[in-house]
């Protein structure tokens, strides 16, 4: 079981479970340092630091992800140790959000043209108070009984092939990396299996201030590890990684402690952070 994980998700995006309810659980799963990285948003910072008072033991990191576009799909970009109250980069995050609930109506009304009847106020209700986003769509969509479970919707209706994909507008990766690097943070590159030429998509980010990349993910398999610590060696990225835990329930997901890189990791971000922080000053 790994003691850090560095990619959690709360109910501030497309999480499950509340902050201060993530805290209580990795702690008790293990984690001893944690980066919460809920989408366009920190909204969950507050509460979750609260929480951590009580585990003297545990290290919360301020995280993000944040979503980017590049010709035929989409690459997420991770930001740790960021000075997440800056009002600027605070107002950019709420503008990204924003299109998200214009995306999301615009997807309830695709499904509602093929026959799938869904009530916008309960994609609300699942979104609570976070950034409403597709796994609410999803989780409606079980409780009406269209489909068994969230990988389902997904798979069927709400992926990129989906015949209710709706596009937004994205950061471009050197953007979002730019971005984090605004605010003092470390960028990292998420789930790099889900990226198509990877190694010349690295190129760009790598010159941008990319200076690390998910390696332990998921249930990514051993061959897999191997293989992307040898493109991260390669390109000289610190290997990261975490569960990109959701509480969502569905049977293959990868629990905090399931995956995740060494302690080092951590002290390598610190200090990438620091780095970055002494430049932009």
């Amino acid at each position: 079981m790994a003691i850090v994980d560095l990619h959690l998700h709360t109910r501030a995006s497309d999480g499950r479970l509340s902050p201060r309810e993530l805290v209580n659980y990795i702690y008790r799963r293990g984690i001893r340092y944690a980066a919460i990285t809920d989408h366009d948003s920190t909204e969950a910072l507050n509460e979750a630091y609260d929480a951590k008072e009580q585990f003297s033991e545990l290290t919360l990191i301020p995280g993000i992800e944040l979503s980017t576009e590049v010709q035929g799909g989409e690459i997420h970009i991770l930001g740790y140790f960021l000075k997440w109250k800056n009002q600027e980069f605070q107002d950019i995050l709420a503008n990204f959000r924003q299109g998200r609930v214009y995306r999301a109506e615009g997807m309830v009304s695709k499904l509602d043209q093929i026959g799938i009847k869904l009530d916008w106020q309960r994609v609300l209700h699942f979104a609570g108070d976070g950034s409403v986003g597709r796994p609410h769509i999803a989780l409606s969509m079980v409780e009406m009984g269209y489909v068994n479970s969230v990988k389902e919707a997904f798979d069927r209706y709400l992926g990129r092939d989906g015949p209710a994909y709706v596009e937004r507008s994205k950061l471009r990766p050197v953007d979002a990396i730019k971005m984090i690097q605004s605010v003092g943070g470390a960028a990292v590159l998420a789930h790099p299996s889900w990226v198509d030429n990877l190694e010349t998509n690295l190129v760009p980010m790598k010159d941008a201030g990319l200076v690390g990349m998910e390696v332990h993910y998921g249930n990514y398999s051993p061959e897999m590890i191997g293989y992307l610590a040898r493109v991260a060696a390669t390109f000289d990225l610190i290997p990261c990684g975490g569960s990109d835990y959701h509480a969502m329930g569905n049977q293959d997901e990868a629990l905090p402690g399931n995956a995740g890189p060494p302690e080092s990791t951590v002290e390598q971000l610190r200090a990438s952070a620091h780095n970055n922080n002494q430049s932009v000053m």
